[in-house]
């Protein structure tokens, strides 16, 4: 596209900026809708016990295999930006990945069966390669010749990455919890496949952008690539460039993948003679990549070579952000389940059902303003595509809407079940366990399930406990429970769940722990809060600020690119050390209590404003700072230091329950507290040293 086109191009505007921009905005939108929603369930799924359809796996398994798949959803885009760049240009390739990620969240959709799961997976990592890098690329090239407009650009193009998290975490969490994991999972591929549909018939709104492979030639009177041709000569991949390449990506995916396979079957492909070798692997693999990276940039031209040193500078306060903040899908997901009171009752019940509709009517219908501002000016030339995304929200209105009459007309009961009341005797005296505070007789109370036997001299006691459903009950309705974790945790069997786990014990012939209860009390007014809606508030946060951030990086206001990572970070450590100080009441070791809500949302509330100093301003540096000609793949290498962040996120988060045994759970939270911002006064600090590397780039 020549200057004239594009300033053509830029004729037809929504909000400021152009419509391809905002064709590209839903595009994002469904596939991060896709992508949150199933990344929003994974654990939930992994650890829940068979009784909710889980697969009831330690949290240890379960974060690893999460950070294995967050890792390499962001180390495929290497391989798909290189070959968008080289053989089919970016749309093609955004095409290709999202039609392999329909695909993925359709088989794990089928996830009772484990290799389903695992095949999903691995479709979902394959299609992001293709899709993510490319999307980012074709806005890059939208606005080559528009620099100072890019940084507004792609904080607009974050609040689509956002506005589509905030509706898959919102409705396939929902999905997901309330009704069934696969149906979670298989709302997710649905809009993956109307996006995909959506771009495909809008895409001759780019003009020539992204349909074919970007050619060194075309692309000249780029500044940052002339600086690239004042040497002698290119800066080629050497052979031995290549061999360490080659050696660097085995090593590095083969370990990635090790790493859950054998914590969970006890033995990986790395070890050997019973003994592990996976960290001296990892290594060399990392001695290897320090040696290509160093290597390359000393062969480049000075101004080059300092911008690349910049990027590597990023690249690691990247590193310890998404370290920390990937905690959200993980252990804070875990919090959010185990440790936070859930259960809203009265008048808090009431606010909340309030709040929770205007924070999920609110921005679908801000969103759904900005579709018809689309509409308005692309309608005529691309009618296919703007009636499958209007066809998208009339779905998304009629889930919501299904939500809301669902959560309003739920009950809450009171159930009354039998327990064998015994003494609790200490193993080593063997005498009856006494209240250390009190000094009263401690007795333990033994849910008597269908199999249970009891004895005449047994002491019968009637326990109770809340269950919130949508389901209709009066006074004496007999109804089935049973205690999903063996410590207590009883939930309501509805009929799915029921025949679900009396399969499982005829096919494991083991006996029945359904426990029989009655309806003894119908209460009013009490609602029980999913674990995953903690999550959207990430979204809804950016969602909210991000026009307020965007404002501010195009005003004279505009700090140091080093300024905003430090300041992100510090933010981010911020909201962690509210985690801190919520936890500071739960006894060490404990597996589940009920902390105030409220710490999770300044949380979450602080770690968008670090993840919008950082996150966003991140993909538009990047683009100013490389040569033209290797846009789509250093974004894929960009994504290294990312995915690094994520798996590591996944491998420390996985030793929540260690530490919160030999410490608690304060401590835990406080690792991720200090860590940030110790780096985020370094990088404010590096400021100035920054800011010399990048050569005038602001």
């Amino acid at each position: 596209m020549n200057k004239t086109d594009q300033d053509n191009f830029f004729d037809s505007k929504v909000l400021g900026h152009p419509s391809g921009l905002f064709v590209l905005f839903f595009t994002e939108m469904w596939e991060r809708f896709s992508y949150y929603g199933m990344r929003a369930l994974l654990v939930l799924f992994l650890v829940s016990s068979f009784g909710l359809g889980g697969w009831n796996w330690p949290r240890e398994h379960a974060l690893a295999l999460y950070g294995t798949y967050t890792a390499l959803v962001y180390l495929t885009p290497i391989l798909g930006g290189f070959l968008a760049d080289k053989y089919i240009g970016y749309r093609k390739a955004v095409v290709i990945g999202a039609l392999i990620m329909t695909l993925g969240h359709a088989s794990m959709a089928i996830e009772s069966a484990h290799i389903f799961l695992y095949i999903g997976i691995a479709l979902l990592i394959i299609g992001n390669g293709f899709f993510k890098p490319n999307m980012t690329s074709i806005i890059s090239h939208m606005y080559k010749d528009f620099p100072e407009k890019k940084d507004g650009a792609y904080t607009i193009f974050y609040m689509g990455v956002n506005a589509g998290a905030f509706l898959g975490i919102l409705l396939c969490g929902y999905l997901g919890e309330k009704v069934g994991w696969s149906y979670g999972f298989g709302l997710a591929g649905i809009f993956m496949f109307l996006g995909m549909l959506q771009f495909y018939f809008a895409q001759k709104i780019f003009g020539d952008i992204g349909t074919k492979p970007v050619v060194t030639e075309n692309i000249a009177d780029n500044a940052a690539n002339k600086l690239e041709f004042e040497g002698d000569k290119i800066n080629h991949f050497t052979t031995l460039d290549k061999i360490l390449v080659g050696i660097t990506a085995v090593i590095g995916v083969s370990w990635i993948i090790n790493d859950p396979i054998a914590k969970v079957t006890g033995q990986g492909f790395l070890t050997f003679g019973g003994e592990d070798y996976s960290n001296a692997y990892i290594l060399v693999g990392l001695f290897a990549f320090l040696f290509l990276l160093i290597s390359r940039i000393m062969r480049y031209h000075r101004i080059i070579r300092d911008r690349m040193i910049a990027i590597i500078l990023f690249a690691i306060f990247t590193v310890m952000f998404w370290m920390c903040f990937e905690q959200a899908g993980g252990s804070m997901t875990i919090f959010a389940n185990d440790y936070t009171q859930r259960i809203m009752s009265g008048t808090s019940a009431t606010i909340f059902l309030i709040v929770n509709i205007l924070i999920t009517v609110v921005p679908v219908l801000i969103i759904t303003w900005v579709l018809f501002q689309l509409f308005r000016r692309t309608y005529k030339k691309y009618l296919l595509a703007n009636i499958i995304l209007g066809f998208s929200f009339v779905i998304i209105w009629g889930i919501i809407f299904w939500m809301i009459n669902r959560d309003l007309n739920s009950n809450s009961y009171v159930v009354e079940y039998s327990t064998i009341k015994s003494a609790q005797i200490d193993e080593k005296t063997k005498e009856q366990v006494k209240d250390e505070k009190t000094g009263e007789l401690v007795f333990d109370y033994t849910a008597i399930t269908e199999s249970t036997k009891v004895n005449p001299t047994d002491e019968i006691v009637k326990n109770t406990l809340t269950i919130i459903d949508p389901d209709k009950y009066t006074v004496g309705n007999k109804i089935n429970i049973i205690d999903v974790d063996k410590k207590g945790s009883y939930i309501y069997l509805n009929k799915e769940k029921e025949a679900r786990i009396r399969a499982e014990d005829v096919k494991n012939k083991e006996e029945s722990l359904i426990v029989p209860a009655t309806i003894s009390k119908i209460k009013e007014n009490e609602v029980e809060i999913p674990a995953t809606w903690f999550l959207i508030l990430n979204s809804l946060f950016i969602i909210a600020f991000a026009p307020m951030f965007s404002k501010w990086w195009e005003s004279k206001y505009n700090p140091a690119a080093s300024v905003k990572y430090g300041l992100g970070l510090v933010l981010l450590g911020i909201g962690f050390g509210a985690l801190a100080m919520g936890s500071m009441g739960i006894e060490q070791g404990a597996k589940v209590a009920s902390v105030s809500l409220v710490w999770l949302v300044i949380a979450y509330l602080f770690h968008t404003l670090g993840e919008l100093c950082l996150s966003p301003v991140a993909l538009s540096y990047i683009s100013k700072l490389v040569p033209g000609r290797m846009i789509a793949i250093m974004f894929g290498i960009w994504y290294i230091a990312i995915a690094i962040g994520n798996k590591l996120a996944g491998t420390l988060g996985g030793q929540i329950d260690k530490i919160t045994e030999s410490y608690d759970l304060t401590t835990f939270f406080l690792i991720f507290t200090i860590a940030p911002i110790v780096l985020g006064l370094i990088a404010m600090a590096l400021s100035p040293l920054i800011k010399k590397l990048m050569h005038g780039v602001k």
